[in-house]
């Protein structure tokens, strides 16, 4: 595992920086603030399904983990959620990334992350957690889901996550009408993305960038 730094992004909440990639974990314009516009906005809510499967892809802080259980809570929806991750954060980080005024929210934190890995795990009766560790590149679904959360680091960083084997295997993952949102909008993601079969649209995208990329499978 590289070195970690805990920062705090401009709208207040937590993120971590890697220095030898010169890499933040989201983005410095508000973490919350892209994971909600991201991964809430433009993907869990343009989905009306009363049950959602969810893939994410880069489990990292667990962020969109709590964001996707707050907008889960506010209706009757159930939720599966399997979520990806090579490098899983020690404790000394998850616990230093914790700031969470609200005593519920911190109390979920903590419990995401002390989930057993590679197993399911009732949070409540609507919302499954399955942390699965592994490499993306190995990973063979089980499921088909109908949202999948790409939130892999930057393709300039981590080019073998955006290859067209691996948005082949998204787009083979997904049910049909099944939808995959990322916050990036390269023009070489989008082409890779249509040539695997989605159908892709530029979408406003969250402070500081402006557009993110839409999939979906039709």
């Amino acid at each position: 595992m590289m070195r970690i730094k805990v920062i705090t992004t401009n709208d207040g909440s937590k993120s971590l920086y890697l220095p030898e990639m010169n890499e933040t974990y989201h983005s410095k314009f508000g973490a919350k603030t892209e994971s909600e516009h991201v991964f809430i906005k433009a993907g869990y809510r343009y989905i009306s399904k009363p049950e959602i499967r969810i893939l994410e892809i880069g489990f990292g802080t667990g962020l969109n983990v709590l964001l996707t259980w707050l907008e889960c809570a506010k209706t009757p929806k159930k939720i599966y959620y399997e979520t990806l991750e090579k490098y899983p954060l020690p404790d000394r980080i998850v616990k230093d990334i914790n700031n969470f005024e609200n005593d519920q929210l911190s109390t979920f934190f903590k419990q995401i992350h002390k989930a057993p890995w590679n197993k399911d795990f009732a949070i409540n009766p609507n919302f499954i957690l399955h942390k699965k560790q592994v490499d993306l590149q190995y990973f063979k679904p089980k499921l088909n889901f109908d949202l999948i959360y790409f939130d892999a680091f930057a393709p300039n960083k981590q080019p073998e996550m955006w290859t067209p084997e691996i948005f082949q295997k998204m787009y083979d993952a997904l049910n049909l009408n099944g939808v995959l949102v990322t916050y990036s909008a390269k023009g070489s993601v989008r082409r890779t993305m249509q040539a695997a079969g989605f159908t892709v649209e530029r979408i406003p995208g969250p402070p500081g960038k402006r557009e993110m990329l839409r999939a979906v499978k039709k």
